[in-house]
Parts: structure tokens; sequence; C-alpha cells
């Protein structure tokens, strides 16, 4: 008789939307939700490898694990994701006590590995190179947490290949989701009460070019679009390269898409933009800011940002401080280039030493602190609509606006999964905090 199972997860939405996905496919199996892996008969390790901390944290938890393991010999404890994508006989090598290995392309087959442990096949290792790219991507069961925002994959991997990145070998080249199947999931998610949608991609401007009749993302948002009970659109990660003004307008157009576009700009420097193979300059950037904010004055626009890449100067540095400054980011992700083994950017000679982009990345941060807060300040005293996500753990409420500001109120709880017009009283650089307008006539 299945137990209880429980999901560790790392990394991106992405690999939160493939959680769902092992969720799914277990309680289909008839196991049963744990809140602690203390509690469960199966757990389950999803990993990331962007950067080398996120393969530590991995290793870190599955040793934690281990323990568990020792105490209780017959947990199954599986790992998946991207870091076995990548480094599978390292898996293997460092964490013995694992009984079941499988990777991104065949997490469907969960069902029957799990079966093959069960029935005391010792350790199970199935990690797929590729799906077949003649096989239809699989419509899987998911079991999500909450019934506000829902994740929902488009596209699959990614042909860009960065030299900074893994993410094409390990998650393969890119394969868009029929339209057809996207806006089914939508209608599931209507159904189950779901208020927003999240159109997931490594690079979702790149949605359709492989499908035939050929499509692209801003037909798919008009399609999404028409799904009854959907209130707010959202869509993640787009690349400054296929950015185009058709998607720009039509995210303008769409009342229920959201005005914030999330755009990797990773340099201010045209040099290192080259070396990383972005095949984009910063002036091509900028004017990509241009159309979005001409269309959407009050858009925010978010990015994720690299220090220290090989070869990086401080001069250099100093162009995507300045970068930073000219856009005015509402937030930034930064990180300090972290080297993966099998990209070209590991192999450059001139890598920067590790003081040098700690100290880097304190100065970016310090200065998309001052940048966000200086987004914020003129939030002050407006009214901004807030979907209601949660109550926070301190008590009260936590939304964001359709701008993606996280705001902070106090409310009743029936309020969660609702819009809620939010006058802000402070502002922080990461964080909102208001109170509800006419919160009386809404509860209830």
């Amino acid at each position: 008789m299945p137990g209880r199972y429980h999901i560790i997860t790392y990394g991106c939405q992405m690999n939160v939307r493939d959680s769902e996905t092992l969720a799914g496919l277990l309680e289909a199996m008839g196991y049963r939700p744990a809140d602690r892996p203390e509690d469960a008969d199966v757990v389950l390790v999803n990993t990331c490898t962007v950067r080398e901390s996120a393969d530590e944290r991995a290793y870190g938890r599955l040793g934690e694990l281990r323990r568990l393991k020792q105490h209780r010999p017959g947990l199954i404890l599986g790992v998946a994701g991207c870091l076995v994508q990548k480094d599978r006989e390292e898996v293997l090598k460092r964490a013995p006590h694992v009984d079941l290995v499988f990777g991104v392309h065949n997490l469907h087959r969960l069902p029957e590995l799990l079966r093959q442990v069960e029935e005391g096949c010792g350790r199970v290792y199935e990690v797929w190179d590729r799906r077949p790219k003649d096989e239809p991507l699989p419509v899987l069961p998911a079991a999500r947490k909450g019934r506000v925002r829902g994740y929902v994959n488009i596209i699959h991997g990614c042909n860009k290949f960065c030299t900074f990145c893994i993410v094409p070998f390990v998650r393969g080249r890119e394969r868009s989701v029929p339209p057809e199947q996207v806006v089914a999931e939508v209608r599931a998610l209507a159904a189950q009460g779901y208020s927003e949608v999240t159109l997931l991609g490594q690079n979702v401007d790149s949605y359709g070019h492989d499908l035939r009749p050929r499509t692209d993302l801003a037909d798919l948002l008009q399609k999404v679009h028409e799904v009854p009970g959907i209130q707010r659109i959202r869509f993640t990660t787009s690349h400054p390269r296929d950015m185009t003004e058709k998607l720009v307008r039509t995210v303008a157009e769409l009342p229920k898409v959201c005005e914030h576009i999330h755009l990797p700009v990773q340099s201010g420097d045209d040099e290192i933009l080259r070396r990383m193979h972005r095949a984009y300059t910063v002036a091509d950037y900028l004017r990509t800011v241009d159309l979005i904010r001409s269309w959407m004055p009050q858009a925010s626009i978010t990015t994720d940002l690299i220090v220290g890449f090989p070869g990086e100067t401080e001069a250099q540095f100093e162009n995507t401080l300045r970068l930073v400054e000219r856009v005015g980011f509402d937030a930034c992700n930064t990180a300090a280039y972290s080297p993966r083994e099998g990209t070209k950017a590991a192999t450059f000679p001139d890598q920067v030493d590790e003081e040098t982009k700690q100290r880097r990345l304190w100065a970016l941060n310090q200065l998309a602190e001052r940048v966000a807060y200086a987004r914020n300040r003129p939030l002050v005293g407006t009214v901004q609509e807030v979907l209601v996500e949660e109550q926070g753990r301190g008590g009260g409420l936590v939304g964001r606006t359709r701008t993606n500001k996280v705001v902070t109120f106090d409310g009743p709880p029936d309020l969660v999964g609702r819009c809620v017009p939010v006058r802000i009283r402070e502002a922080g650089s990461w964080v909102l905090r208001g109170e509800p307008v006419g919160v009386a006539a809404l509860a209830g």
C-alpha cells in the first residue's frame, strides 16, 4: 500500500513545476504528501546545477538524508533534476545511499522506476540524454500547492548556448508545447480556482518556432487571455534578442497580461556580452527597454546580472553599474560567475579571482537596492491592485501588484486569491507595506 512522499526542490520555477509533476505522479499512484522528510516513505530531491553553490546545497541535503536513511532503512530516497543530468556519475559516487536516480527528460517514468525499487531491484538508475524528437511531450498530472498562482510550461530547453550557461546541456534543445495543450492546462487551472498563471520556459520568447503551423508567444498570450476565470497572466524568462515589438504591443493591449517583463541582460559591457555569446549589444538592450516603456510607461523591468565573468575588468564592471542606473531596474537577480564544467567560459584562461568577484557582487547589490528603492518610493500614496497570495508568517497578508511588487497588509484570510485595492503607505527596496481600500466590502 503506497504511503507518504516528500519532495525537496532547488532552483528555478521550471524545477518547481517539475516537482508538481512528480507530486502528481506519486499521488496518482496513491501516495499522500508529508510535510517533513521524517514523515515520508519516499523522499525525492529535485536538483539545480546553474551554479556550484546549487550543487553543494543538493549534496549537503543528500548528506543529511543519509542519516535519516540509516535510522529508517526502508525509506526510499531519490534524486532527480539538472544536477543528475550534468553529473550523473558524481551523484552516484557522492550519494551511494540513494535508491533512485533519474533526469529531467524522463520524469514521466517515475511510477515504473519507483515500482522497480519497491520490488527490490536495488538501486534504479535511468538518465536519458534527451527525449526523442519525434515523441510527443506527454500530458502528465500535477499536484500543486495553493490555489492562487499556477505555473505552466510552454517551452522546454534552450538553443542559445551562452558560454556561461549549462542549461542547454542538461535541458536539451527547445521544444514548444502545442498551444492547445497549454490552453487546456490553463483551463484546468481556472476550473480549480487559480487566479493567475505564469507561462514558463528558459526562453519563452522563442516559443512556437518549432511548431507547425508556426506560432509565437504573442499568439499564445491571445489564446490564454480568452480563458474565463484567469485574472492575471505572466511569462518568464525572456531573452533580449527575441523580444519583439509584436510581443510588447500584445502585453500592453491585453488587460490580463501583467506589466512586468523579466529581461536578463547579464552584463553592461559589449565585450563581455560578446564573450558570453548573448548576441546583442548594450545599445540593442536599451532600445528594447525604451520600446517596452514606450508602450507601458509604468511597466516594471527586472533582470539577471553576472559579475566576475572571465576577463571582466574594473572598467567593464563599472559599465554594468552604469547600465543598472540608466535602466532603473525594479529588481536585479545577481550572481558571481560560477564555472560550469562543459561550458565554453569554464575553459577561458582569464578567470577572475573569488575575492574580486565577491567585492563586485557586494557593490552591485548595494546599487541594485538603491535603484529598486528609487523605483518604489513614488508608489507611496498610490492605490495598487494586489492579488493576495497567502497569509504572512508573522500575520497579515502577502500579495503582488500587476508589476510584481510584493505587498504586505493586514486583512482577513478570506481575501487570499482575490484582487484587492491597496493604498501603499511604506516603500522598501523589495517590499511595499499598505492598507486595503474598502476591505469591509471585499471581505465575507
